[in-house]
């Protein structure tokens, strides 16, 4: 591996680098103290795990200027786990979700994205900036005028200030300026501290104090499975958003494996287990991020932020906060996806729209995801089946009748497929089935041509079969009944 692709992964920049990096760690901290208090942990659980989970992404993951902590959507699922069973079992199944999301690497899980389509990805990427829109209101509705003008002022620097300069991320440029003016006159305005206590030590590494028993195994692989699923899509989903805002390509399989690598180290070092945040890769992107050095950096600096700044990072309004989460936020949506609503197919539009209330009602991602792409599966297979169409001709000289069949024939099709032939012509002295224009996909589509050519055969009809392609060919001689010896009619037609 060369320098120059070395410093085109990790640092294309420094400067930028390091200054996206520092905006990142600052705005992690209130959000892992967040997510730390939704599972029902001590806050240092949830910044133990994003320092932990940033570090080694910025290694072993596989899209370099992501940023994986610890997010909302995996502490939703420690809630009971941590309530009935306590903490040792919270960093066990957090290294049971690693190891999880290793052997997905390993059987190219990653890979599946590939079936993820557009409008998806669009509605997951809609659904997530309402969701940190919506999470803001709390820290922001009924806080006071002193609330609303500082987030006003914060919103103002973010946007305006890249007009003057952009050698500064302006997002990093507003919280140093509004905690500089709430701490110089004394505002009393709510800040970090006020979320939970800041650790001053240094995460340790120790074992999970649970027992080594099949009863542990069973308690904590349910939650897992669900926390490496909920990990890796989000994950995934993140990065392909993040390909597509920088341009550049991402290794899925990678990140798979990263992800994991970096939930097995956080339950060793007394973390939660994590995954990939739009809102902060959004917001790293933004300010300039496009190397794994920013990623590293944000883990690095958060740590040295809450160990050795503790007591000045506690005093950040969140007010500051909230205007950079509005922004990324705004900058997350996309807002073509609205204006192109009326012009989009239909079905594309729904399958957006459908992702986009299913994550907003549910404040599920995995639901929404499977919601959407089970919606597109259906809208493709209703559209191939349009396509479908199975012709005859019949030859009186010689008294041969000729199918000739287009399209796709697979569940969808199959029974259509089945019922396009007439099997009441007895006087036929043979039929030709022509499949030069169709491909066979499914055990579905390979039993209605069995039960088509033993039905003619049942009649006395002899039939060929011709223009089979080879991967139709294929699954006819491993599946297919009808060219096997002794192949008969059952009883109802199958």
């Amino acid at each position: 591996m060369s320098i120059q692709h070395l410093r085109s992964e990790w640092a294309p920049n420094v400067t930028r680098e390091i200054l996206a990096g520092t905006v990142v760690a600052l705005a992690l901290i209130p959000e892992a103290i967040a997510f730390s208090i939704i599972a029902g942990v001590d806050p240092k659980v949830g910044l133990y795990a994003s320092f932990c989970i940033a570090v080694v992404t910025a290694f072993a993951g596989g899209r370099p200027a992501m940023i994986s902590a610890a997010t909302g959507a995996m502490s939703l699922l420690m809630v009971t786990l941590v309530k009935d069973h306590g903490l040792g079992y919270l960093f066990a199944a957090t290294i049971l979700t690693g190891l999880i999301q290793v052997g997905a690497s390993l059987l190219r899980l990653g890979d599946l994205m590939r079936f993820v389509s557009r409008s998806v990805v669009t509605g997951f990427v809609n659904a997530l900036a309402i969701l940190i829109f919506l999470a803001q209101m709390p820290e922001l509705i009924g806080r006071g005028t002193g609330v609303y003008v500082m987030t006003a002022v914060g919103l103002g620097l973010i946007y305006g200030l890249p007009y003057l300069t952009k050698a500064v991320p302006s997002p990093l440029v507003t919280i140093v300026l509004l905690t500089g003016v709430s701490m110089w006159f004394g505002l009393d305005l709510r800040t970090v501290g006020d979320m939970g206590a800041l650790p001053d030590e240094l995460p340790w590494f120790a074992l999970p104090q649970v027992p080594l028993t099949l009863e542990t195994l069973r308690i904590i692989l349910p939650y897992a499975l669900t926390l490496a699923m909920v990990g890796l899509l989000e994950s995934l989903m993140t990065a392909a958003i993040l390909d597509e805002m920088t341009d550049t390509t991402s290794d899925k399989n990678r990140e798979c494996a990263g992800q994991g690598l970096a939930n097995v180290t956080a339950g060793f070092f007394g973390g939660m287990a994590g995954c990939a945040m739009i809102g902060q890769s959004v917001i790293n992107v933004s300010s300039g991020g496009r190397g794994r050095l920013s990623t590293l950096w944000a883990g690095a600096f958060l740590l040295f932020l809450i160990v050795v700044l503790g007591p000045y990072v506690a005093r950040i309004p969140m007010a500051a906060l909230v205007a950079v989460m509005i922004m990324v936020s705004i900058n997350t949506f996309q807002w073509k996806s609205v204006r192109t609503l009326l012009t989009h197919p239909k079905s594309s539009s729904f399958v957006m729209l459908g992702t986009v209330v299913v994550v907003v009602v549910t404040h599920d991602l995995a639901k929404g995801v499977l919601f959407g792409v089970v919606l597109s599966g259906l809208f493709f297979a209703h559209k191939v089946t349009r396509f479908f169409s199975v012709t005859a001709h019949r030859d009186e000289a010689s008294n041969r009748r000729r199918y000739v069949v287009t399209g796709q024939i697979f569940f969808a099709t199959a029974e259509a497929f089945h019922a396009a032939f007439d099997f009441r012509e007895t006087d036929l002295a043979a039929v030709a089935i022509d499949l030069t224009a169709s491909h066979f996909w499914d055990i579905s589509s390979i039993d209605a041509l069995d039960r088509v050519v033993l039905k003619f055969r049942h009649q006395g009809v002899p039939v060929e079969i011709v223009g089979m392609n080879e991967a139709t060919a294929s699954l006819v001689d491993r599946v297919g009944r009808h060219d096997k010896p002794g192949a008969t009619l059952t009883r109802g037609g199958h």
